[in-house]
């Protein structure tokens, strides 16, 4: 994020910041919808977190995707969180060019969340997060074909509180590399995704904040980022709430701004991405 977006969006949402109310230390393990945090948790924490994505729009037709995870969380170790998840993906596909009309669902992924961080900061002023998340997927997330898929995705993280326990900005890159076999035709593809992920929350009352998140992504056929495919520039706002000492809730809506395909001509990239997305998440720490 530019400073000069950093200082607009600054000067936006502070008039929403009651003078009277005393902001509470920021914690951002869970604080955005798309955007990944360096905060980890404290040892021996265990959380049960719900997330539904919803996938809207292709060029022409109707195209939705609706997919719910379940995940399981437990902090082993000072800096380190691990994390299963389990997902299940309905979709609903009519009069998309390129893609089969289903309208069905199913159990799709399983995937281990695993995130180390580098540097604490309340401590170094910045925090560092390393993320790595192997999975396993039977059904594509695009298409709704059967498929075999096999993939990581790979993430640094950095994020810095610009007003302290008010304002805290983030910044993500991403690596996604899979290979995925089709139980329908038997044909076998390589593909990566190259992204950076952007976020500015500002509290604007203990334990409620709102903000924005930006995000691109370059998707390309091969592993290694061989053969251009496509990008797309997404952006949406963001509403954080802690529901209780031990509940939250987090809802990220993104918008598909600017992006081009290879394969086909017309604005945005609406072959590798959709129109819209957005994205509920709810957890629980006991």
């Amino acid at each position: 994020m530019s400073a000069k977006l950093a200082a607009a969006l600054a000067f936006v949402l502070l008039p929403l910041m009651s003078v009277s109310s005393r902001a509470a230390k920021i914690g951002d393990e869970h604080l955005f919808a798309f955007t990944i945090g360096t905060d980890t948790g404290e040892v021996g924490d265990k959380e049960i977190e719900g997330q539904t994505d919803g996938r809207f729009g292709k060029r022409d037709g109707s195209y939705t995707a609706l997919s719910q995870a379940l995940s399981a969380e437990f902090n082993p170790v000072q800096n380190f969180r691990m994390e299963m998840t389990g997902t299940s993906i309905y979709h609903d596909i009519s009069g998309v060019s390129g893609l089969d009309d289903r309208r069905r669902g199913g159990w799709q992924a399983l995937s281990l969340d695993l995130r180390y961080r580098l540097l604490d900061r309340e401590h170094a002023g910045v925090g560092l997060l390393i993320h790595a998340e192997p999975r396993w997927a039977r059904i594509d997330e695009i298409t709704g074909g059967p498929i075999d898929q096999y993939g990581v995705d790979l993430a640094v993280a950095i994020d810095k509180e610009l007003i302290p326990n008010r304002i805290i900005a983030a910044f993500n890159a991403l690596y996604s590399p899979d290979v995925s076999r089709s139980r329908e035709t038997g044909i076998t593809l390589h593909e990566s995704t190259l992204g950076f992920s952007t976020a500015l929350m500002c509290q604007v009352r203990p334990g409620i904040f709102l903000g924005g998140e930006a995000r691109y992504f370059r998707k390309y056929a091969g592993l290694g980022l061989d053969t251009f495919s496509g990008n797309a520039f997404f952006l949406g706002p963001t509403i954080y709430a802690n529901l209780s000492q031990r509940s939250w809730i987090a809802v990220g809506w993104s918008v598909q701004v600017a992006g081009k395909s290879a394969d086909e001509p017309g604005r945005l990239d609406l072959l590798n991405f959709e129109r819209q997305q957005v994205r509920l998440r709810l957890g629980v720490t006991f």
